[in-house]
C-alpha cells in the first residue's frame, strides 16, 4: 500500500539519522513516546545475512543496504495509509539512502544526530549487546553525507542529553507534543516487534 486514506488527516514521518552510537535509538523513542508516533529501529529490518555481515566487522556495501532501504519505505508507507504517523531510528547516511525513505507522496523529516567522532567512539565502547562493532564506525564516518540544502533535515548535536535532544526534536519539526485520548494507544510499545522478529 502506499498513500494515505482518502480524506485521513495528513501523517508525519521522521527519521532520526546518523552513525552508530550516536543516539538514535534512545531519542526516536523519545519522540514517539512524547508524541504518539508509532517507533520502529531501522537495524531491526535487517535480514539475517547483514546481521551476521556486520557482527563479523565487515561493512555494508549499496547492494545490501538497497532491499533494507526499501524495506523501511514500505513500512513508512503501509502506516502512512493507515493513518498513523511514524518515527524511525535509521542510520540514512547517503543522500542516495534518504531519497529512498521519502520517495513516494509521505513527508518524511530527517533528524541528523550530529557531533565529534570521540563523543561517538566513547558511546560505543561502553554500549553493550550491539551486533554492530566500533571498528565499522570509521567506516560509516567515511560514508556519511551531510544533507544538502534542499533536505529536511534538522541537524542537532550528539553532545546533548537524551532529553534535550528529544524537545529540540519535536520543537524543530513543529510535532504535537501530545496525542488526543484514544489515539495512538500504543505510543510506549513498538507495534513492529511480531513482525520484524
Amino acid at each position: 500500500m502506499t498513500g494515505e486514506r482518502r480524506g485521513a488527516r495528513p501523517t508525519r514521518h521522521v527519521v532520526v539519522m546518523g552513525v552508530s552510537g550516536a543516539g538514535k535509538t534512545t531519542v526516536a523513542r523519545g519522540i514517539g513516546a512524547a508524541t504518539g508516533l508509532t517507533f520502529a529501529e531501522a537495524d531491526e529490518f535487517h535480514s539475517p545475512q547483514n546481521v551476521a555481515r556486520m557482527r563479523s566487522g565487515v561493512p555494508l556495501d549499496d547492494t545490501t543496504r538497497w532491499p533494507w532501504l526499501r524495506d523501511i519505505a514500505g513500512w513508512i508507507a503501509d502506516r502512512g495509509a493507515e493513518g498513523r504517523s511514524t518515527v524511525l531510528a535509521c542510520s540514512a547516511l547517503k543522500r542516495s539512502y534518504r531519497d529512498v525513505l521519502r520517495q513516494g507522496p509521505l513527508r518524511v523529516d530527517f533528524v541528523h544526530l550530529d557531533g565529534p567522532a570521540e563523543v561517538i567512539r566513547a558511546r560505543l565502547a561502553r554500549r553493550e549487546g550491539h551486533y554492530m562493532p566500533a571498528s565499522l564506525l570509521e567506516s560509516q564516518l567515511a560514508t556519511l553525507e551531510p544533507a544538502e540544502p534542499d533536505e529536511s533535515v534538522l541537524v542537532l548535536d550528539v553532545s546533548l542529553p537524551p532529553e534535550a535532544l528529544v524537545a529540540a526534536a519535536v520543537k524543530g519539526l513543529g510535532l504535537p507534543a501530545s496525542v488526543p485520548v484514544g489515539e495512538h494507544r500504543d505510543r510506549a510499545s513498538n507495534p513492529t516487534s511480531g513482525m520484524l522478529g
